[in-house]
């Protein structure tokens, strides 16, 4: 009969053998997943932006959220970054003597803080339970707080810091953007768009606000130009049918029409990038800045998901059970190292 010795030997080269086996064949990550063809999204034009926080107040209103306070005054809500509660933020950076916007040296410039809702978003891809989900038609990335467990996976998963537990909440919740999708049944579209003033925001399908910020950046700095104000509809951008849609009418995604609304203004000395268009494979909020976009806080990304990496890793550990035998592997050399002891006792008494 064999020894408890012999058994854990045999377990143990079992498991390396396996492990051995699988690992030999080096895993290929998945190609990033693109955005939908209808997804909608927003632009951001930093050089338009006034720094009024119009669309904060619209987004916590739209939300039901609550104020938070910076201030040992508490007169009005004043966050200092996204939260559980603060799904969108206007945020400045600050240079020297400030003297003129949108200038890196001795100046300022605004940024909108909010979820990109990425083509291949790692919080979808890192949620466990599906409680983060992407839309294949909107592409919207939505949460679903009756599916969540509160692992705060998709918080440590998205590079641009956006999903954000609320601490106060009894049963565990996550907060982020949704690009206002529960009053999407009403008409309506983004809060954050459709309040602000300018056209810094605007809302519409993502490859429309792409040839937007394109045909913006073809502007030479100085130039007046006119913007489109709220919603970006197909076509203020390309003519795709031949009659107006009507005041009042809905449009084949569901939101009422308005009257187009333009904003004058004058082009900014942009840099000639639109962020998001590459960045972690495509993004349906798109940016665009005169100032760099890493000194105004966005993070500086490959052109390729971390989700299409991490789940074919995942995908291959357990799948293949790499990661089983691993810890099986481990188990058995601290049970051996543990009863090595016994062993020698127990031949020893012989």
């Amino acid at each position: 009969m064999g020894t408890r010795r012999d058994f854990l030997k045999g377990v143990l080269a079992g498991g390396a053998a396996a492990t051995a086996c699988v690992a030999s064949a080096p895993a290929a990550a998945r190609e990033t997943r693109p955005r939908p063809p209808e997804a909608m999204g927003l632009l951001y034009d930093s050089t338009l932006c006034v720094g009024c926080k119009a669309c904060v107040a619209a987004c916590k209103t739209a939300n039901d959220n609550p104020a938070e306070f910076s201030t040992l005054d508490h007169l009005w809500d004043t966050p200092l970054d996204t939260s559980g509660h603060t799904f969108n933020l206007i945020k400045m950076y600050r240079n020297g003597t400030m003297d003129a916007k949108d200038q890196e040296v001795n100046g300022f410039a605004f940024m909108k803080t909010s979820c990109m809702h990425c083509g291949d978003p790692s919080c979808v891809s890192a949620c466990p339970v599906s409680a983060m989900t992407k839309d294949p038609e909107t592409g919207v990335v939505g949460y679903n707080p009756d599916k969540c467990i509160g692992c705060r996976y998709c918080v440590a998963a998205c590079p641009f810091g956006i999903p954000k537990y609320q601490y106060d909440s009894p049963t565990g919740r996550i907060g982020k953007c949704e690009l206002c999708r529960h009053r999407h049944k009403d008409g309506h579209y983004s809060a954050c768009a459709e309040v602000c003033p300018t056209g810094a925001t605007l809302f519409g399908r993502t490859e429309d606000l792409l040839a937007e910020a394109k045909r913006r950046l073809a502007h030479k700095p100085g130039q007046p130009m006119k913007v489109p104000r709220g919603h970006l509809r197909p076509a203020q951008v390309r003519m795709l049918s031949g009659k107006p849609e009507g005041k009042g009418a809905m449009n084949r995604h569901g939101w009422r029409n308005e009257p187009d609304q333009t904003y004058e203004a004058v082009a900014g000395n942009y840099l000639q990038h639109v962020y998001g268009e590459k960045e972690y494979g495509g993004t349906q909020v798109l940016k665009l800045s005169a100032v760099n976009f890493q000194k105004l806080g966005m993070p500086d990304l490959p052109p390729d998901a971390a989700a299409a990496l991490s789940e074919t890793i995942q995908h291959t550990l357990y799948g293949n059970l790499i990661m089983p035998f691993a810890v099986l592997g481990a188990m058995t050399y601290v049970a051996k190292r543990n009863v090595k002891d016994e062993e020698s006792s127990d031949q020893g008494g012989k």
